[in-house]
């Protein structure tokens, strides 16, 4: 009889396991960086649609914007991105793609499929940068105040409650 209830008890378990694992908070958008309270790594980057101009960390000083890293071979960057057009569109935060670890022209395609929320779009090619920002994978998002201090990191995609509830807080508190 108990070994008829056994694969129960085990399913029972699970359930109990994975309900625990709903109820904790969001860790996985939260992991704590050590870049939080210093300086954007330095960069001179090339810019998407213009590949004879560069953007480097010190061009950016002077609001507060968001560096989202993006790729078009990021399945959940197509989930984000609606959110990114939305904080655009509001002209509340100026937003930064870094273009990660991607091919220039499918960046481009990408784009041009799904639009540009972007105020200027840098690539990283080798994804050197992402190494320097601590990027796990894309999408990620960081928020830099005006003077090109790191306040805030998001792992995976924003959601509008992300945007309303920190990002534009938090902006707003940095100087803009």
């Amino acid at each position: 009889m108990i070994g008829r209830l056994l694969p129960l008890i085990a399913f029972l378990l699970l359930g109990v396991l994975l309900a625990v694992g709903l109820t904790i908070s969001d860790t996985k958008t939260h992991i704590p960086s050590p870049l939080i309270g210093r300086t954007v790594p330095s960069f001179d980057l090339p810019v998407l649609y213009e590949p004879g101009s560069r953007v480097s960390n010190e061009d950016l000083l002077g609001e507060p914007y968001l560096v989202n890293f993006f790729g078009s071979w990021c399945p959940t960057c197509v989930f984000e991105h609606p959110v990114l057009e939305d904080l655009a569109d509001s002209g509340q935060l100026k937003i930064v793609g870094l273009n990660y670890r991607d091919e220039p022209e499918d960046a481009r395609n990408w784009l041009a499929r799904h639009g540009d929320p972007y105020d200027i779009i840098i690539t990283d090619y080798d994804g050197q940068i992402g190494i320097d920002f601590g990027v796990y994978a894309a999408p990620e998002s960081f928020l830099v105040d005006d003077e090109g201090i790191i306040i805030y990191k998001h792992i995976g995609a924003l959601t509008p409650e992300v945007v309303e509830g920190t990002l534009l807080p938090l902006a707003r508190g940095s100087g803009s």
